[in-house]
């Protein structure tokens, strides 16, 4: 059973008691959750289960024996049921009030953090993170939730008083939700990038058809159980599965759907935009489409704080983050000292199932990413490029029912070889040295993505430099937590700039919520 009223946990005010605390809970929920495998789920269309022809098994990546469920391959006109029921229940929803459909988006923000610990089990079992990386997941899902909804309150609806050119006139700016919007998440943040982009399009008045990663299908049962429980209508969420060759071309075709939120390849990510430039008339897409983020390490750096961030940035859920620092220029002269440290803090990595309370770094999700990993060793190896600690694939017992592999640090390659620019996913990161921050800027902006970007240095001169001229949506200076990827707890935005997105807000930020509202001015002669 969910606790009541949870306290706030946070990485942030996390003590050493908390912290056993979030260890017990989490202890509980691993002994629950073997009850809750292996069974059959529908997906939810107008609030009534529906079953596919086919199915597909949703397999844990810790072991693959491990069958988590079967899932619905949902059909082309399965997704065109759920379009037409999410369009028939937008009126009601877009009618209510705006405080009223914050009040809902609440609880549902409240349900999540009263499910987070079995939420976090679950998480670990199907996405491969660690416990601490899972509760993060969750509770930045709920954050996310109650920040659009504080957002919507401190706007009171986004309506605004403008001026008037006459006595008699009457001049309002108001923002209004634009139908219907498919919602289509990623593996790798399979909860707070899923109840994020929901929670914003609900709760400024639109309806959504949600489409999970096949490979999380689980957590996305689970989002729209808790959306749900929350007392969301019936058809204002709808939960489908199934391949992106069917159900996803439908979201993407389909002219009932009037914005599009996805995060994941750029080739998914571009072909959305090219089939949005084809339609009679164009909607909005918020698209987050990856990343090759750079950190620099300056000659003045701390170089203790910079491997910690670059350990933390390149290795952390096993570098499955569209926010991983996969590349690192150092200054020449503290090349040697910096690269020692990073691979000695590497080394200490410990490897294994992600639910045991000491493992750090878990599996990648599947055997495809698997093969992209050997692969690039295979490159780096063919081209000169030295592997300074890792490259293999872990085979032995415990790991030979997985998709384990080991840290990876690759030096020695020339900075126009293709590892430097191609987004891999996997935990590899390349380290090549430079003489100038000019050089560092240079090679850094190299790259057809804008996602992230970190520096370590103590001259405020050049962190000035640094953020005046890199091309990434989210910048860093000295942070040891993570040279380039953001947070939990607190929101930030996270905008791609260039190839990693095709807007420049960001999940989290303050004009994030705006994405799902169109402006009308309404004049009114008396």
């Amino acid at each position: 059973m969910p606790e009541t009223n949870p306290p706030k946990i946070t990485y942030a005010t996390m003590g050493a008691e908390q912290l056993e605390e979030l260890h017990r809970e989490i202890d509980r929920a691993i002994e629950r959750a073997p009850a809750t495998f292996g069974g059959e789920h529908p997906m939810y269309i107008g609030g009534q289960a529906v079953r596919a022809p086919e199915q597909f098994e949703d397999r844990s990546p810790i072991d693959s024996r491990l069958l988590l469920g079967h899932f619905q391959q949902g059909t082309r006109e399965q997704v065109r049921e759920a379009i037409a029921r999410a369009r028939a229940a937008y009126p009601a929803w877009s009618e209510r009030s705006w405080d009223d459909r914050a009040r809902l988006l609440r609880k549902v923000a409240e349900t999540i953090r009263l499910h987070r610990w079995n939420l976090s089990v679950l998480m670990g079992y199907e996405a491969g993170k660690n416990r601490l990386e899972c509760v993060g997941d969750v509770e930045e899902s709920a954050d996310l939730i109650a920040y659009y909804c504080d957002r919507m309150e401190a706007h009171q609806g986004f309506v605004e008083q403008m001026g008037a050119l006459a006595p008699n006139e009457e001049n309002v700016s108001v923002m209004r939700s634009y139908g219907v919007w498919a919602v289509i998440s990623p593996f790798n943040f399979p909860l707070a990038l899923a109840a994020g982009p929901a929670g914003a399009a609900l709760v400024a008045g639109n309806t959504a058809v949600f489409k999970p990663a096949s490979a999380t299908p689980m957590l996305g049962l689970r989002l729209y159980e808790m959306i749900k429980e929350a007392g969301v209508p019936d058809g204002v969420f709808n939960f489908i599965t199934g391949p992106g060759s069917t159900a996803g071309v439908e979201l993407a075709e389909n002219a009932g759907i009037d914005g599009i939120v996805f995060t994941g390849s750029k080739e998914v990510g571009m072909s959305l935009i090219r089939t949005n430039a084809t339609r009679p008339l164009p909607r909005p897409l918020v698209i987050e489409m990856g990343g090759k983020n750079p950190a620099l390490v300056m000659r003045s750096a701390d170089l203790d704080k910079a491997s910690d961030g670059v350990m933390r940035s390149a290795f952390g859920a096993q570098g499955q983050k569209c926010s991983a620092c996969s590349r690192v220029y150092v200054d020449r002269t503290v090349r040697s000292q910096f690269v020692d440290q990073l691979v000695e803090k590497t080394k200490r990595i410990k490897i294994g199932n992600p639910l045991e309370r000491d493992v750090w770094m878990g599996p990648v999700i599947n055997e495809a990413a698997v093969l992209t990993y050997e692969r690039a060793i295979r490159d780096a190896a063919r081209d000169g490029g030295k592997v300074l600690i890792g490259g293999k694939r872990l085979t032995n017992a415990p790991f030979n029912h997985g998709y384990f592999v080991e840290p990876t640090i690759i030096d020695g390659l020339p900075t126009d070889h293709p590892l430097f620019e191609e987004e891999l996913f996997v935990p590899i990161t390349l380290v090549a040295d430079v003489l100038t921050l000019d050089e560092a800027i240079e090679l850094a902006n190299r790259t057809e993505y804008g996602l992230t970007a970190g520096i370590f240095s103590e001259d405020d001169r050049e962190i000035a430099k640094f953020f005046d001229r890199i091309e990434a949506g989210v910048t860093y200076a000295n942070r040891r937590a993570g040279a380039t990827t953001g947070a939990w707890p607190g929101i930030n935005s996270f905008g791609g700039w260039k190839g990693s997105g095709s807007t420049g807000r960001g999940t989290g930020g303050p004009y994030y919520l705006q994405q799902f509202l169109r402006e009308q001015s309404r004049v009114r002669i008396r």
